[in-house]
């Protein structure tokens, strides 16, 4: 029997029963020897034990036997019990993972987030202070009050006094074109209308001259803008000439009259002689020998006559005109404008290219 035992202890340490066998064999052995027969009991130990063990493998079927295989069962170390090696094998549980919050500034994690307060529960933060002294954009102001002239629109003081006539003689493109543009010796100027200045060659042949400036010259910011400048090109164009080579074009007055009700009028006569000394420099600028005026209007404020006189007397000659010092030749003719209106009276027009072409500076041969 003890054989059987030894045996049996051997081939169920090979099989990584022998705890399991021993843990049930010792309720049994205490039973039997309550019940006085040793023998009998480890028989029915040893059977109880193969009945709830799990059957051998193939390769484990014949145990070894003999010193041998007792040194190996006690050198392999004891497994462990089932249940604590079902308890090493179960990972362990995962909780659910908790979105956590970045707590406030000076508040602690563990305390949850205070609900939003309602809007008319928030109480308005005061605003800070107005800083005191100057604003940054007082220093800008004060600079450019400072670059600009006493009198000028930055205060209500009167405004600058016009250039003389001695000053507008000695003056150079730029100072020109700035004394127009701030021109207030007649009430045109004054009534606020922007001045018109002239265009084309500053060195010139010849300085074509209109009466006073149109609703269509403001606009376009040149003399002898529209249809009417368009005629006029395509009529120095017949003759050699044109705005961008060889002539210079203005107009007598640069700002355009107006009635108190707001529509064109005639200029008067103080109106053209405040703006004579501006085509004088012109003139004198552009080196032109002869000009061409356009109109009545221009026409009778060069040769001194009465505005209201008809064109008709002084048409068809060459006029000597002093301007600036010096005697230019001058020729009459009629407007684009009315050309526009009367197309039978191109024909004049042409003649009168044809005689300002031939003219010669100084040269006269009319009244």
């Amino acid at each position: 029997m003890n054989g059987f035992v030894e045996r049996d202890a051997i081939f169920l340490a090979e099989m990584g029963l022998g705890p399991l066998w021993r843990l049930r064999a010792a309720p049994a052995a205490a039973a039997g020897a309550q019940a006085g027969d040793a023998g009998g009991d480890d028989v029915a130990v040893s059977e109880a034990a193969f009945a709830v063990a799990p059957a051998p493998s193939q390769g484990a079927a014949h145990p070894p036997s003999g010193a041998g295989a007792e040194a190996r069962a006690a050198a392999q170390p004891a497994p462990p019990a089932p249940q604590q090696a079902a308890d090493a094998v179960r990972p362990p549980p995962v909780s659910p993972p908790v979105l956590q919050q970045a707590a406030p500034q000076g508040r602690t994690q563990q305390e949850p987030p205070a609900a939003p307060r309602p809007a008319a529960a928030q109480t308005a933060q005061p605003l800070p202070p107005a800083p005191t002294g100057p604003r940054p954009l007082q220093p800008v102001a004060q600079a450019v009050s400072a670059l600009a002239p006493e009198a000028s629109a930055w205060d209500d003081g009167p405004a600058a006094p016009d250039a003389t006539p001695e000053q507008i003689a000695a003056m150079d493109w730029d100072q020109l074109n700035l004394a127009i543009a701030t021109c207030r010796r007649c009430s045109a100027c004054r009534d606020g209308r922007a001045p018109v200045p002239g265009t084309g060659a500053r060195t010139a042949r010849w300085l074509v001259a209109a009466g006073a400036s149109t609703a269509a010259d403001e606009k376009a910011r040149l003399p002898l803008a529209g249809d009417p400048g368009k005629l006029l090109d395509n009529m120095l164009a017949a003759v050699g000439m044109g705005r961008e080579r060889d002539v210079y074009v203005t107009n007598l007055i640069k700002c355009r009259p107006l009635t108190a009700a707001g529509a064109e009028r005639a200029p008067s006569a103080t109106e053209a002689a405040a703006c004579r000394l501006y085509l004088e420099r012109e003139a004198a600028l552009t080196g032109a020998a002869t000009v061409l005026t356009l109109g009545q209007i221009a026409a009778n404020t060069l040769l001194g006559r009465p505005l209201a006189e008809p064109l008709a007397g002084a048409r068809g000659a060459v006029h000597a005109v002093p301007l600036n010092a010096a005697e230019l030749a001058l020729v009459a003719t009629l407007h684009p404008g009315e050309l526009l209106r009367r197309g039978a009276d191109k024909a004049q027009a042409w003649a009168d290219l044809c005689r300002a072409r031939a003219a010669q500076p100084g040269q006269a041969d009319g009244g």
